[in-house]
């Protein structure tokens, strides 16, 4: 149940104050701050916990333990904290092509949907690549965000078209993502997707598949990954890199159990026990 208390609890959680407005100016900042605040995490799959999209249980590892997470639990988080703010919205599934996978992919991404009258945007705190804005779902709609990339929307085909009706693009800076992007200067997918309506089941499938699958990437690797006001930080499995527009690269591995846990914690604002450390598959 999305209360008010929970959406004051979550507000306060992103470092934003009551009484937000339902309209695109405040969607885009509240985006924003759920994705400079709220880190993108595998841990609880590395260490063989279940993950769902249920919606009390993904505020309570978000909001409440200060946790991270990946997309399903984001964008539900994000869609029910929009509901209860007032936005009308709904989630939609995607499939991510960043990278350029030589097959389509399986819908195991998904954003928000938000319509204000006849305006519809899409909105995303779950894309843990890079970050990826609000934007008016309009073809070639275009956007820029403060680590210097550009974003871009395509209408490729149709609702029910392989890999979707519409394609997310990105042009800029290979640092500013997890690694999957190829140049600084080209257009590169992100991710493809429909307006098609989406059930809880089709969510929690996708969830599933995700955490589960031995071809997903997370059952590969261990990652997190914070966006910063003008830049972007990862980790995947030891591999720490930190960038900034204009100030550099902190590049390293991460060597020992200690140096993890400290980054967890100064990057990405996550506390993780010792005994959780000793158990990734890590070191």
């Amino acid at each position: 149940m999305n209360t008010p208390q929970q959406l004051a609890t979550y507000l306060a959680r992103i470092g934003m104050g009551p009484g937000v407005a339902a309209d695109a100016a405040t969607m885009t900042r509240l985006q924003f701050a759920h994705r400079t605040t709220i880190p993108f995490e595998n841990l609880d799959i590395a260490l063989a916990r279940p993950v769902t999209c249920e919606s009390d249980v993904a505020f309570a590892k978000l909001v409440e333990r200060r946790r991270g997470g990946f997309c399903f639990e984001h964008n539900r988080l994000l869609s029910d904290m929009l509901t209860a703010a007032g936005f009308d919205n709904r989630i939609l599934l995607a499939r991510v092509l960043l990278g350029n996978p030589a097959a389509p992919t399986p819908r195991t991404h998904c954003l928000v949907l938000v319509k204000f009258g006849e305006d519809r945007w899409i909105t995303d705190a779950g894309f843990g690549g890079s970050y990826a804005p609000p934007m008016r779902l309009r073809d070639g709609e275009t956007s820029g965000t403060g680590d210097g990339a550009r974003h871009r929307l395509i209408r490729i085909g149709n609702d029910g078209d392989l890999p979707g009706a519409w394609l997310l693009e990105r042009q800029g800076p290979r640092l500013a993502t997890d690694g999957r992007v190829q140049s600084d200067d080209a257009w590169e997918p992100q991710y493809a997707f429909d307006l098609a309506q989406v059930a809880d089941a089709d969510l929690a499938l996708g969830c599933h598949w995700s955490a589960t699958h031995e071809s997903s990437r997370f059952t590969n690797l261990t990652v997190a990954s914070i966006c910063l006001p003008d830049g972007f930080a990862s980790l995947v499995d030891r591999q720490l890199t930190v960038w900034r527009k204009g100030a550099g690269t902190d590049r390293r591995t991460l060597d020992t159990p200690d140096a993890y846990r400290e980054a967890l914690s100064q990057v990405f604002g996550i506390a993780l026990e010792t005994a959780d450390i000793a158990r990734l598959p890590l070191f």
